[in-house]
């Protein structure tokens, strides 16, 4: 009875009116940050090293139709990405906006998986979750140029399902590092660490394994605790400290990580409260009060279904690896998507050579001429990448003539710290396998050496 009232009393409360302020100052900051990650990426020439110059794509299941729009073409959808990121951040034509941020956003992202980030999916995942919340009815253009739209209350859920998402980020992180290297071998910190021996006065510390231990510990700790601190009004403040503390030590330590440390470290703010974000806005605007006090009028229980729904699918997603045999970080199956984030040290080198039957002809491939370096790299340590190469490969050598050609594999893979072993069962034709979500019982069994 104590448990029925606990979930009737946190229902009770979510559909309780609070400000929309957090909504309006995350709307906010995170179409100003998106603003500057397309920039980055433009600046630092991605598009055309990403999207243009590749003669081949690493398609996704099911979308395989999502094809680059040639040099032109990209850089024009990146425009469209900065101008509605810029839109959002000032909430004009907030609900086209969104969709066209989250449509083009999410296109971009699903032409390569070897372009594959966390944060990207997670910019995607906030990008669908706004097009359904008013984050644009307060503190917009839109309710500049026609107050009628403003709305200065929602229920707490509609801020709710956000913090949830940043949760379910945090912690499903923190549960991917409870895990033998991590937790009882520091391993990859170990390995990774000694690279940074050369930052002032930290840097002699990097050698030692104790620090190794600190980074691991420390870093599944944080991950399964931080968003329960968060939400808790008394220990908020510090924990925004760590926060910042851990994703500016996170940037430092491993600037490849890109923006993900500043995409979270902007994100966590909406777990402060109401008059907190209140008090940001009041400083940007001339007026510090308002007079409306509405609440949005929409469909919520087909809302509310649609959330459940889509929730219930991001607790399922990050699990799926339980169905597959074998170590995960060697056959990869589930590893996507599941908010595993520096969690391994694996490299691999691949040889491909093409056989046709009836002559017995062979070839060696060389990589060069259809992957570039980071392709290469990435598809020689994942199995479903590898496959769709071994495909591409098979219809390459039929254009140029031979019959039914098969597609063999020579792979060395070196997975957190230890030697490089054979990965791909040389005697399987890849080209005949087929592209699905069961187990590759073509890669070779895992088998740990000791350390």
């Amino acid at each position: 009875m104590k448990w029925f009232k606990l979930i009737q009393f946190s229902f009770s409360r979510l559909q309780q009116p609070v400000s929309a302020a957090p909504l309006a100052t995350f709307r906010m900051l995170f179409g100003l940050m998106m603003f500057a990650g397309t920039l980055r990426f433009w600046l630092n020439g991605w598009i055309d090293d990403l999207y243009v110059k590749p003669h081949f794509y690493f398609s996704y299941m099911g979308f395989e139709w999502v094809h680059p729009l040639g040099g032109t073409g990209m850089h024009v959808l990146f425009i469209i990405i900065a101008v509605a990121s810029l839109l959002v951040a000032a909430g004009l034509w907030y609900r086209i906006s969104i969709i066209t941020f989250f449509l083009s956003f999410t296109y971009v992202e699903l032409i390569d998986a070897t372009n594959y980030l966390n944060h990207y999916y997670f910019i995607s995942l906030i990008g669908f979750l706004l097009i359904w919340l008013p984050a644009g009815g307060f503190f917009s253009l839109d309710t500049y140029f026609n107050p009628k739209l403003r709305i200065t209350k929602v229920p707490l859920w509609m801020i709710g399902i956000i913090r949830l998402q940043i949760g379910l980020v945090y912690f499903f992180a923190g549960l991917a590092k409870l895990n033998t290297d991590w937790m009882l071998h520091a391993i990859p910190m170990k390995i990774w660490l000694p690279a940074k021996s050369h930052l002032p006065i930290i840097g002699q510390f990097m050698y030692t394994n104790w620090i190794a231990y600190l980074f691991s510990w420390f870093g599944a700790g944080y991950d399964l605790l931080i968003a329960f601190f968060l939400i808790n009004r008394k220990t908020r403040p510090m924990a925004y400290l760590v926060v910042l503390g851990f994703h500016i030590a996170t940037a430092v330590f491993f600037p490849s990580i890109g923006m993900f440390p500043y995409v979270m470290m902007v994100s966590s703010l909406i777990f402060f409260g109401s008059a907190t974000h209140l008090n940001i806005l009041q400083l940007l605007s001339r007026s510090r009060t308002y007079s409306f006090t509405l609440m949005p009028k929409l469909n919520t229980s087909f809302l509310k279904w649609m959330l459940g729904i889509y929730f219930l699918i991001q607790l399922v997603v990050p699990l799926r690896f339980l169905l597959y045999p074998g170590h995960l970080f060697w056959y990869e199956e589930g590893y996507r998507f599941s908010w595993r984030v520096m969690l391994m040290e694996k490299s691999g080198n691949t040889f491909f050579y093409v056989k046709e039957p009836s002559t017995g002809k062979t070839y060696e491939v060389d990589n060069s001429k259809f992957l570039t370096p980071l392709q290469d790299k990435m598809m020689s340590t994942q199995p479903d990448l590898i496959l769709r190469y071994a495909h591409y490969l098979a219809t390459v050598y039929q254009q140029r003539g031979l019959i039914k050609p098969a597609v063999y594999a020579d792979c060395y893979v070196a997975l957190n710290g230890e030697r490089s072993r054979p990965f791909v069962d040389t005697t399987v034709n890849l080209a005949a396998q087929s592209l699905s979500w069961k187990h590759y019982n073509w890669v070779l069994p895992y088998k740990s050496n000791e350390k």
